[in-house]
């Protein structure tokens, strides 16, 4: 299996950019984001075992998924955001795992929000990268790019460790609170890096 490096950080600090400009490095990358995202799509085993668990009342009028709904509710109840994760997270790890086993570089990145959290993919990762900025500027991007109140911004980072916590547990960080230009030469340096030790680790 390839060198797996899960990249992760709270709301707002900039994954998906980090993300991509690894890519643009010719990089393989998996989101798991964008895999819930399908897997609780219409005709997707995800939405199917969503709506046994939680009933008709987070889906649309065309039989999609209410996903501001199922925000508000499992950000608002413990109980209900573990409900939805026992659901998801075993699909989102099936899927990461065939995609991880279709890579060809010596690397590649998974893209993992709550890596640290719940630690559901932590067994297939080598490396752990996060993504770090002060928690007023996640607060300030997050507001700027989707309209959620402060507020409700500051209620989703709660369930995620804060910064001290996530940073103790990274092989890896790459400050995002400057300007997206300061993000390439740090993706390039760390490119570097984990080549080297994917080549070490066939090396053995």
């Amino acid at each position: 299996m390839a060198y797996v490096v899960g990249l992760t950080g709270g709301i707002g600090s900039g994954k998906s950019a980090v993300a991509e400009a690894f890519a643009a490095l010719g990089v393989e990358i998996v989101d798991t984001d964008a895999l819930a995202h399908r897997l609780s799509e219409p005709g997707q085993p995800g939405l199917a075992a969503i709506r046994r668990a939680f009933g008709d009342g987070l889906l649309t009028s065309t039989g999609a998924l209410d996903r501001a709904a199922l925000r508000r509710d499992v950000f608002a109840d413990p109980a209900a955001r573990k409900r939805l994760e026992a659901i998801l997270h075993p699909l989102i790890r099936a899927e990461a795992e065939a995609a991880i086993s279709a890579w060809h570089g010596a690397y590649g990145i998974v893209v993992v929000p709550l890596l640290l959290e719940t630690r559901g993919l932590s067994s297939i990762i080598d490396r752990v990268l996060v993504i770090d900025c002060p928690e007023d500027e996640q607060v300030r991007r997050v507001v700027a790019r989707s309209g959620l109140a402060p507020e409700e911004v500051g209620a989703i980072m709660a369930t995620q460790l804060g910064r001290a916590q996530r940073l103790a547990g990274a092989d890896d960080v790459l400050d995002n609170s400057g300007a997206l230009s300061g993000i390439g030469p740090q993706v390039r340096s760390l490119d570097r890096r984990y080549r080297e030790l994917a080549a070490a680790r066939v090396r053995g």
